[in-house]
């Protein structure tokens, strides 16, 4: 009996030492890419925080957008799918080095194309009852590009916030005091982007932090990411067994080869002959003496890095020809993709009706009798005339737009736009004009039979008095 609890005790030691053995091994086979980001094959902190915003803001988000169902839940899928590429992202730059910039550029696609359809997904809905909801999301996915920006990626997701709230107080007025569902979706919202700027500012404040070891990134380690969770690939399988050599004339290769140097060391020995058979260029022939040939050429692009994040940017795609729509949709007036137009007229207009202009180009509307509010969107060189509204006339992403009023108008809203003339009428001199990052703004009063241009302050100083702060338009130096 002694024997067999002492057979039993060396077999249980035995056993430990072989586990310890092994485990010891398995840490040493995995340190060169998992030693990367944490003890023992656990992942980056920063990849880890990540997670926490994944799994706090971004599902509290998904939570809401289901209660209100249809396109806003459909829209909040795509966000997520955007937001789990970023994390692969992540995951690649916490085990992989940074590539070369144009790698970097394919490495961003999957995110590039995640934003893409966010944006998408709301042109397709434009008519939708939650237009405001997909807009806040659309104007601000862009934000995901922060991995992109260098040195302040911060900054730049602040900035995607704000186009955000523009729409999201949309929201806040027509249902704060209707459905508090949808002021929990606003909140819900707003608050990723304010825990993606304290994410960043802990672990990016200057931009993306690549790993300073193993492998270079590349497509093949991201989908190596994608299917194991670590940049290395695996071994490949040992190589067949060589074939028989190939025949062929060894001798003459090596001929060859030899009398190709041969010759190219005997030029090298010209010394300064080597340069008898350039040929003699005048100075009528010379770029930089010749202006002539200076204005035939293009010009040459300075290889400069630029730091303008590529996910953001959907200018490379090709451009869409959309056809121009002019019609009533419910309450809403839709005029959009107009080219050259300047004979648009709406007429026998009512009181709950909308006007919704969008994409349109060098064109004139005009908006008869009384309407509730109008919005123009994304237009540049176009004119608007209308006789009275209601509410409120917005100018939000347009560039060099003029507005008459010929009767009354509360206030006129401009966000986001360069260039815009407003002439009001002798009845709305009373409007308020509100304006947020935007440029070029005048305002032309009725004065003996002509209008006088007054500029809309761009320029601001603030101060503090002892207990708040000051602002007030910066003087305009003529």
């Amino acid at each position: 009996m002694a024997e067999t609890h002492g057979l039993m005790e060396r077999l249980e030691k035995a056993v430990t030492r072989l586990e310890s053995l092994f485990s010891d091994s398995h840490r040493s086979g995995g340190m060169e890419c998992d030693g990367i980001n944490g003890v023992n094959g656990s992942i980056a902190p920063y990849v880890e925080a990540f997670d926490r915003l994944l799994n706090g803001s971004v599902a509290e988000f998904l939570r809401y957008s289901k209660i209100l169902e249809g396109d806003v839940k459909t829209h909040a899928e795509m966000v997520r799918a955007a937001f789990q590429a970023q994390r692969s992202f992540l995951l690649l730059a916490s085990q992989c080095q940074e590539p070369q910039e144009n790698e970097v550029a394919m490495l961003l696609k999957p995110i590039s194309e995640k934003i893409q359809e966010i944006q998408n997904f709301r042109e397709r809905n434009r008519g939708s009852k939650m237009f405001n909801h997909l807009s806040a999301v659309s104007e601000s996915i862009p934000a995901l590009g922060w991995i992109a920006v260098s040195p302040k990626p911060g900054p730049y997701v602040k900035e995607m916030n704000d186009a955000a709230t523009f729409y999201t107080n949309r929201v806040l007025k027509d249902y704060k005091n209707s459905d508090t569902r949808h002021v929990d979706w606003v909140k819900s919202y707003l608050n990723i982007w304010s825990e993606l700027q304290a994410y960043i500012k802990e672990h990016h404040t200057t931009g993306l932090t690549w790993s300073k070891t193993g492998p270079v990134a590349s497509p093949m380690s991201m989908r190596s990411v994608l299917t194991s969770g670590s940049c290395l690939s695996p071994p490949p399988p040992p190589p067949p067994p060589p074939g028989p050599p190939p025949i062929f004339d060894t001798e003459t290769a090596k001929d060859e080869g030899t009398a190709s140097r041969s010759a190219l060391f005997a030029q090298l020995n010209q010394g300064e002959a080597i340069t008898k058979g350039l040929r003699h260029v005048s100075d009528d022939q010379k770029t930089h003496k010749n202006p002539s040939l200076r204005a035939q050429g293009p010009p040459v692009r300075s290889p400069t890095k630029s730091h303008t994040p590529s996910p953001t940017s959907p200018k490379n795609s090709p451009q869409q020809n959309h056809a121009p729509v002019l019609e009533l949709e419910g309450k809403k007036w839709r005029v959009e993709y107009q080219e050259d137009k300047n004979d648009l007229v709406i007429n026998n207009t009512e009181l709950k009706q909308v006007a919704y202009i969008f994409k349109c180009n060098k064109s004139t509307l005009q908006i008869k009798g009384k309407i509730n509010s109008i919005t123009i969107d994304n237009c540049k060189k176009f004119g608007l005339v209308f006789d009275n509204v209601v509410g409120i006339v917005e100018v939000i992403n347009s560039r060099d737009i003029q507005i008459q009023v010929m009767g009354k108008v509360p206030t006129i809203s401009i966000n986001k736009t360069e260039g815009c003339h407003i002439y009001l009428s002798e009845e709305s001199l009373d409007c308020e004009i509100v304006s947020a990052k935007s440029s070029e703004m005048n305002i032309l009063i009725p004065q003996d039979g002509d209008y006088k241009e007054f500029p809309v302050p761009e320029q601001f100083k603030t101060a503090w008095d002892g207990s708040k702060l000051v602002t007030e338009p910066a003087e305009i130096v003529g």
